[in-house]
């Protein structure tokens, strides 16, 4: 048996365009990257191209809104959910905004460090956007500033006492930590090092101008979140810190000396991450606010790259009708490798040629089904196995295929029955619209009754119906060649994408299974619910015979 450490394979043309989007100090537009799970994207961004973007003059921020998952992260060694984040225990939103303001910070700091931000372009910055004077004065007082102010100070004077008045309650050696002034060989006069100083208060004070802005707004984001209405000047007033950060990034970026980026992966989960208090809009509407200020930023002034790297398929093609226009985001999509290219890299390294064929057969050339399988391969489990004489590498593919069965597809199938049962309910109580529930197929006319088994039985039906025709179009469905949008509004449709077993792609545009073995899962679980419905079928049957029976001796 081969034993070699799994090789990350290049892949030359994916990684010249994101290169080519990175290498610009300023971009028009964000980037995404998507595609089904499992076709590397991650690992393409962390093992092929991270390092690159961090070398000389580039400095790339990398956020993963999934980092906090500890059962479904590498840094807990857990992996990666194959099916959507959806599925998990998502985190809060505040733990996502938090990870993405400090990520922000860091490399406004670096910037500040090489001189590209100063304490005048912080305040200019936070004028354009927001009025000063107020929350400049409840500042100075709160830190009990020893001169009155007058009325006729201007926002600039007002700045200037701000930062001198934080700047003396500010720790000194902290902010040395901060630039770096203790590194050998680090040394500055003393106006360069005041500069230096001043820029990082200025920073720390344009944070706290925000945050007391913020706190004025906090009762009407509280009953915001309690009516579930929509405000998109409340929601941009969350944002603010993050776009302010983006703004005075973008400003600041100049090629060959200072060439911010950043890279989120994962941002499906900040659209849909959890509101556990008041200090902010839900999920949704935070996700909405940040990346249409990205958009505008880029689109008015220029932006630095962003890079957005995601394995849902609501960003492959809704995202860009939500935004605004189809070419709103530059969009790349990636398949992982074809057939060919699974079989050049992995044959007589990994797997023999017969066992390749095995492979091909039945799971695919996703990347992510052959490295777990070379290391179930590679496992004890698999020796005992091949020391039976009868068993074969047969029987280590539907072993791993019995694990994606019982791990991935079934609690996805349970969690697509349950998002049956709520638009089945929703129905009921009025909150889908009419037009969607006019004539036609049967999952126009949910259920009208309360009865859980009632709705239970009509989402397994429902569901039953929606894979066997999946299965008689071959697993794919041209929704925009074919004119089949309208397959968008199938509730089964939306639930198993929702759940991450189909991927609505967005060229050539179809809506398929994620990968060939997830495709063999969802036909077992088609052939149990046909079992399910045969069995209720002869149930009322012989249920009717017996009545009929009990009517004729009578």
């Amino acid at each position: 048996m081969v034993n070699k450490a799994w090789k990350i394979i290049p892949r030359p043309l994916l990684e010249t365009i994101l290169n080519n989007h990175a290498q610009h100090h300023r971009v028009p537009q964000p980037l995404i990257l998507h595609g089904p799970r499992g076709v590397g994207k991650t690992t393409l961004i962390l093992d092929r191209l991270l390092g690159e973007w961090n070398k000389g003059p580039h400095l790339t921020g990398y956020v993963d809104f999934a980092q906090s998952i500890k059962d479904h992260h590498p840094n807990f060694d857990g992996s990666f959910p194959w099916t959507s984040w959806s599925t998990c225990d998502l985190p809060s939103l505040s733990n996502c905004r938090t990870q993405l303001e400090n990520c922000l910070e860091s490399m406004a700091y670096k910037g500040i460090k090489l001189g590209t931000i100063s304490s005048n372009q912080i305040f200019t910055t936070l004028n354009k956007w927001h009025g000063l004077n107020t929350a400049l004065r409840r500042i100075l007082n709160r830190n009990a500033f020893k001169t009155a102010v007058s009325d006729k100070v201007s926002g600039s004077g007002l700045w200037d006492r701000a930062v001198f008045a934080l700047s003396a309650r500010s720790n000194a050696e902290e902010i040395d930590g901060v630039l770096g002034f203790e590194e050998k060989g680090k040394s500055l006069s003393i106006e360069e090092a005041s500069y230096f100083r001043e820029a990082i208060v200025a920073l720390r004070l344009a944070k706290e101008v925000i945050k007391v802005q913020q706190g004025w707004r906090g009762n009407a984001i509280a009953d915001l979140n309690r009516s579930g209405r929509f405000s998109r000047s409340l929601a941009n007033s969350c944002t603010d810190w993050p776009c302010l950060l983006f703004d005075l990034l973008s400003q600041a970026a100049e090629i060959d000396h200072f060439q911010p980026k950043l890279v989120i992966n994962n941002i499906e989960i900040l659209r849909n991450a959890m509101l556990t208090d008041d200090s902010t809009v839900c999920g949704s509407m935070y996700h909405d606010s940040l990346i249409w200020r990205i958009i505008a930023l880029g689109a008015n002034e220029r932006c630095l790259p962003v890079v957005l790297v995601t394995s849902d398929s609501y960003y492959s093609y809704q995202a860009f009708m939500d935004f605004g226009f189809p070419d709103i985001f530059i969009s790349r999509e990636t398949f992982g490798w074809t057939p060919q290219e699974a079989k050049m890299h992995v044959v007589s390294d990994y797997f023999t040629h017969a066992e390749w064929m095995v492979i091909d057969d039945v799971l695919g050339p996703n990347p992510r089904h052959l490295f777990e399988l070379y290391v179930l391969k590679q496992s004890n489990y698999y020796q005992k196995l091949m020391d039976n004489e009868a068993s074969t590498f047969e029987d280590i593919v539907d072993a791993y295929l019995a694990y994606l069965q019982v791990t991935v597809v079934n609690p996805s199938m349970e969690k697509a029955l349950m998002l049956l049962q709520k638009f089945a309910d929703d129905a009921r109580s009025g909150k889908i619209l009419d037009d969607r529930l006019r004539f036609g197929a049967p999952w126009r006319h949910p259920p009208s009754s309360k009865d859980h088994t009632t709705r239970l039985e009509w989402a397994k039906i429902q569901l039953m119906d929606f894979i066997q025709s999946l299965v008689n179009t071959e697993f794919g469905i041209n929704y925009l060649a074919d004119c089949s949008l309208e397959i968008l509004d199938d509730p089964a449709a939306v639930a198993l994408v929702e759940v991450g077993l189909l991927y609505a792609q967005r060229d050539p545009s179809f809506i398929r299974p994620i990968s060939k073995g997830i495709q063999r899962c969802l036909v077992r679980c088609f052939r149990i619910l046909l079992a399910w419905a045969w069995f209720k079928v002869h149930i009322k049957f012989f249920t009717m015979w017996g009545t009929f029976g009990k009517y004729m001796k009578a």
